[in-house]
């Protein structure tokens, strides 16, 4: 086992490594094989790993790190159910996603540079999913933050890329700090660094300092995986190539936070106000997201207002105490979140890389297998019945409702209302883009290599039956995921009446059905449109990058000239510029006294002299 979980880590990492070395004297398509194999491999090992692993739990040292007097951190795995799911879902999108990167980037002729990236962030992504040790873990999260800079900026020669990317790289960042801080306080806490350890020893923690600890990791999450108020940054990151766009959202960073708070729910669980804090959280992000979503024109925004509403859901599994339900949503998600996307790069590539749905239409018959595969991801994304995302979605609903706490039912609310404007914002984008306007003149559509769309297929294909993974008992199903997990720590089972569950399922659908007609009309064939003053603050986010600009850049902006210019240039360059000026004047007075004749030095040895007898008799006098 540990041979292949080490494989599993290092291939990405190989291929990340080999592409810079030796990729500008390989011929491109060389470079291609060596950037997917790697990650295909991966795969392999993953698939390899779940079957042998079962539903066991393996704490594995794969490499000695660091070990100074009482501290030591190695490069450990910690390999259990969720890591394993976690795991094939990373490596089963990544790989489909560098094989769509073939085709998109053919005509870039920096793919090395974009290859190397790609894999780079799947190494460290997988380390997030796979390490024991907080500190090894820490590598794989400061990786994927690198990463997501590198790749969101990555055709910095336009100066709107190179500040999206710097501006994900600082909101991160802001969050990373509170992890940094949480990671301290478990050593001093445990004197041990180990999930494992840790996890099990979580019901010794007090009450304040689980939710100490709880805050600490949300707050990390927020930053990760861009919730309220650190959300801004998301929107801006699809300045990077659209496949860049799918990993990020759909498989690697943006889940990240969430993994983490899955992955020491143990710790979380003793503090029921920070359960409370995260479900919050996560319900208010969801209906911020939601609504921002309903005034986007770029079709790469909307789709990234819908990841940030969408994993809002997540975090409000694990606050509601339902990890195995926010486990089921992340791989929903995944499928129908990267079809989307990649859906979307075969759009604007087609289109010569047009971004704004009010200029696309009738792209049904133009476009008809990208049609049909993007209205399979659009269905999962708005929750229709017996969609992946309508199962994943309703569990998270049940676990938020069923909750004992009263305050909790307030969350479901809005959770629930989240859910009815899901299908609304995504059909104005289906509607829009897909079908044909009065007044639309065609545009010449490229042609779109066929390997962009063949891996949409089982994209497609697990965004409508990804519910099956864990398909409710009153459905006659297993629940096989939830019955993968059950030995997971912290993990519950939803003990809902059949007639009570029956009641949700069935009214979550009718609702969805009728959003679904109700977009129809409103957005088709004349798309309904806000008073000026509401569709600026929907499109604006609320104005809160506005805010940010505001309050903190501007004033920021301002210190920092004050600084520059007042106190740097102004008082502490110009004070060396005058002593370095009274420096000449000083050394021309001591010249004068140099002369090498004997008189002159006589003199100023019977001035010294004059001049300490003075000062002994001053001293003298007073003291």
């Amino acid at each position: 086992m540990n041979t292949i979980l080490l494989l599993l880590i290092l291939l990405p990492l190989f291929g990340a490594f080999l592409l810079p070395v030796v990729g500008r004297h390989l011929p491109r398509r060389a470079v291609e094989i060596i950037a997917c194999a790697s990650v295909l491999g991966s795969l392999v090992m993953a698939i390899v790993a779940f079957f042998i692993g079962g539903q066991k739990t393996y704490v594995l040292t794969l490499l000695p790190w660091i070990n100074v007097n009482d501290f030591s951190a190695a490069m450990s795995v910690y390999y259990n159910p969720v890591a394993a799911i976690m795991a094939l879902m990373v490596t089963f999108v990544s790989s489909l996603i560098h094989l769509y990167s073939v085709s998109f980037m053919r005509e870039d002729e920096d793919y090395v540079r974009y290859f190397c990236y790609m894999n780079l962030f799947v190494f460290a992504m997988l380390i997030i999913t796979l390490s024991d040790n907080l500190i090894f873990l820490y590598l794989g999260w400061e990786g994927v933050g690198f990463c997501s800079y590198a790749l969101i900026g990555f055709w910095y020669h336009d100066i709107g890329n190179a500040i999206a990317g710097r501006k994900a790289f600082y909101l991160t960042r802001i969050g990373d700090f509170a992890f940094g801080i949480a990671i301290g306080l478990f050593f001093i806490t445990f004197k041990e660094l180990s999930i494992f350890y840790i996890n099990g020893h979580a019901l010794s923690l007090g009450a304040k300092m689980a939710t100490v600890f709880g805050l600490l990791l949300l707050w990390a999450a927020v930053g990760k995986s861009a919730q309220l108020p650190l959300v801004v940054w998301l929107p801006d990151a699809m300045a990077g190539p659209t496949p860049v766009s799918a990993l990020i959202h759909a498989a690697t960073m943006v889940t990240a936070g969430v993994y983490l708070l899955m992955r020491m729910f143990p710790v979380i669980l003793q503090s029921p106000a920070a359960l409370f804090v995260i479900a919050l959280v996560g319900a208010v992000t969801s209906f911020y997201a939601a609504c921002s979503a309903l005034a986007q024109k770029d079709i790469k925004r909307i789709l990234a207002y819908s990841t940030i509403s969408q994993v809002s859901y997540m975090l409000l599994g694990v606050g509601a105490g339902d990890i195995i339900g926010s486990m089921f949503h992340l791989l929903t998600h995944a499928f129908f979140k990267a079809l989307l996307f990649l859906g979307a790069g075969c759009v604007i590539q087609a289109l010569h890389e047009e971004h704004d749905i009010f200029q696309m239409g009738n792209l049904r018959d133009r476009l008809p297998v990208v049609y049909w595969l993007f209205l399979a991801g659009a269905l999962s994304l708005g929750a229709l019945p017996f969609t992946g995302g309508f199962f994943s979605k309703d569990r998270i609903l049940l676990a938020t409702l069923s909750h004992p706490e009263l305050s909790y039912k307030l969350l479901w609310g809005l959770a629930a209302l989240t859910a009815l404007l899901t299908p609304l914002y995504t059909f104005r984008l289906f509607f829009i883009a897909f079908l044909r306007r009065p007044g639309r003149i065609d545009r010449e559509i490229r042609p779109i290599p066929k390997l962009m769309v063949w891996v949409l297929w089982p994209l497609a294909f697990l965004s409508l039956f990804g519910g099956f993974l864990s398909l409710p008992a009153i459905w006659s199903g297993g629940e096989w995921l939830s019955q993968y997990l059950v030995s997971v720590p912290g993990t519950i089972s939803l003990n809902i009446p059949p007639s009570f569950e029956w009641g949700m399922e069935i009214g979550s659908g009718f609702a969805a059905v009728a959003i679904l007609i109700i977009a129809y009309f409103l957005y088709y064939p004349t798309p309904f449109s806000f008073r000026a003053f509401w569709e600026e603050l929907l499109f604006t986010g609320f104005y809160l990058d506005w805010l940010y600009q505001k309050m903190v850049v501007l004033p920021y902006e301002g210190i920092a000239k004050f600084l520059w210019l007042k106190i740097d240039e102004g008082s502490l360059d110009q004070g060396i510029d005058q002593t370095g000026n009274f420096l000449p004047i000083f050394s021309a007075g001591l010249r004068q006294w140099t002369t090498g004749r004997l008189s002159t030095y006589l003199k100023m040895l019977l001035l010294g002299f004059t001049a300490i007898l003075l000062a002994l008799a001053v001293g003298w006098y007073y003291f």
